[in-house]
C-alpha cells in the first residue's frame, strides 16, 4: 500500500506480491515487492522492489483490494515461471480453487512462449488441482509426481461406520490415504480435536484403508516416496516415472 501511493508512474504489482494480494497462500513469503512498469527508477530505484520492465496486457491485469494487479491467471504463470516447481503448485492450486480459469491459463501460457521458466509453468499448471486445501497438501502431491507415483486423487471420499470422510490425499485402488498433518491443527482444543481425529482414523482403518500421515519433514529429499512405496503393489513401486520438469 506504502510503495502503492508512493508511485506517480502506471504500474502493477506481479508474481508473489500480486498472489498475495490475491489472497493467495505462499510456501515461503516473498523478500521484496515485485512490480511491473514500463519503465524502472534507474539506479536509485529501492533494492526492495523487483520491478520488471514489461507492461501485462489489458485482459492479464485488474484491480484487487483497490490495487492495480496482474489478472489471477497472469499471476499463477508469473509465479510458476520463476519461483521452484513445488511453490509455484501451492499457488496454482490455490488460484484453481478461488477460481482461476484453465482455458484463460493456457492462453496466458501460449502468449509467454520463449519467456525464462515457461516450461517449468506449463509443467506446475499442468498437474495443478483445485482439490488441494492446504499448501501442505499441494506440496505432498508435488513431492509424489515428481518422484514418478502415480498421480494421487485430491478429497478422496471414504465411506466408514460413523459417516463420510475426505482425505486429502489417496490412491481408491490401493485403499491408501493421506492426510497431511500442519503444526496449527492441534493448538486449540487439542483434547477434542485429538479424539475426534483418533475416532475418524479408526473408523477409516475399519473400513479396510490404511492412512499415511504426512508431515512438512517428510517432504524433504525422497523420505515420503520411500514411505509409501511399501504400502503399495510391488508392480506399481517398480514403475516409477519421475517427472523431469517438476525437478527445477
Amino acid at each position: 500500500m506504502g510503495l502503492h501511493d508512493r508511485l506517480d508512474a502506471v504500474h502493477w504489482f506481479s508474481h508473489e506480491s500480486a498472489a498475495l494480494i490475491w489472497g493467495l497462500p505462499l510456501w515461503i513469503a516473498p523478500a521484496r515487492t515485485h512490480l511491473m512498469q514500463r519503465h524502472t527508477a534507474g539506479s536509485h530505484r529501492d533494492p526492495a522492489v523487483a520491478h520488471h520492465p514489461v507492461m501485462p496486457p489489458e485482459d492479464q491485469r485488474t484491480v484487487v483490494r483497490g490495487l492495480p494487479v496482474t489478472s489471477l491467471e497472469r499471476t499463477v504463470v508469473d509465479c510458476a515461471s520463476s519461483l521452484p516447481a513445488m511453490q509455484g503448485l501451492v499457488i496454482a492450486d490455490a488460484a484453481l480453487r478461488a477460481g482461476a480459469d484453465r482455458e484463460m491459463l493456457n492462453r496466458v501460457l501460449a502468449s509467454s512462449t520463449g519467456r525464462r521458466g515457461v516450461t517449468r509453468a506449463r509443467a506446475v499448471i499442468a498437474v495443478a488441482d483445485d482439490g488441494a486445501e492446504s499448501p501442505g497438501e499441494s506440496a505432498a502431491r508435488f513431492v509424489i509426481l515428481r518422484d514418478g507415483l502415480r498421480a494421487p486423487q485430491t478429497q478422496v471420499q471414504v465411506d466408514t461406520r460413523l459417516g463420510t470422510f475426505w482425505c486429502d490425499l489417496g490412491w481408491t485402488r490401493w485403499r491408501l490415504a493421506l492426510e497431511y498433518d500442519g503444526r496449527t491443527k492441534y493448538d486449540e482444543n487439542a483434547t477434542d480435536t485429538f479424539v475426534r481425529e483418533k475416532r475418524r482414523h479408526d473408523a477409516i482403518l475399519d473400513a479396510g484403508w490404511r492412512i499415511l500421515r504426512v508431515t512438512k519433514e517428510d517432504l524433504r529429499g525422497t523420505t515420503l516416496v520411500r514411505r509409501i512405496l511399501p504400502l503399495i503393489p510391488v508392480g506399481d513401486a517398480a514403475a516409477l516415472n519421475p517427472r523431469r520438469a517438476l525437478r527445477s
